[in-house]
């Protein structure tokens, strides 16, 4: 069994979105010490797998909710389950794009900056180096 902390630190989450997710309803089946600490066995953290998964996706937790209902109606769902997943998993794809994108834009813009350090040039990229001393100075 594994307390709050530990799954957090298992699962690189923090402790307070753990608790969150837990009052949320994400959880099912945790259990409750005598002392009233949450435990998580290991069947729960593949629940907590999931929900990350879902998160970091960017689904709302409203659907994540939904997504979990679902499971626990049982196997009937399994369509409904499966056009969340697909629908999610091309959003992501969309957003690798988008990233990708940036990455490169980024990786440019650095050996850009790199360049003007190391051969002490000017950045003709930036617009304060295009215009004139006096008009600077009415800035």
């Amino acid at each position: 069994m594994y307390t709050v902390k530990e799954v957090a630190d298992k699962m690189n989450i923090s402790e307070h979105t753990i608790r969150f997710w837990a009052k949320s309803g994400f959880f099912p089946f945790i259990k409750r010490s005598e002392t009233n600490i949450r435990l998580f066995d290991d069947h729960d953290l593949e629940w907590v797998k999931i929900v990350k998964c879902l998160r970091v996706a960017g689904v709302e937790n409203k659907e994540i909710k939904r997504y979990i209902d679902l499971c626990l109606i049982g196997d009937s769902t399994v369509p409904e389950r499966y056009s969340i997943i697909q629908k999610t998993k091309e959003k992501t794809k969309e957003h690798i794009k988008e990233l990708t994108e940036q990455i490169s834009l980024l990786e440019y813009k650095e050996a850009f900056y790199k360049n003007i350090m190391e051969n002490n040039l000017k950045d003709s990229w930036n617009p304060i180096n295009n215009i004139t001393i006096e008009e600077k100075i009415n800035l």
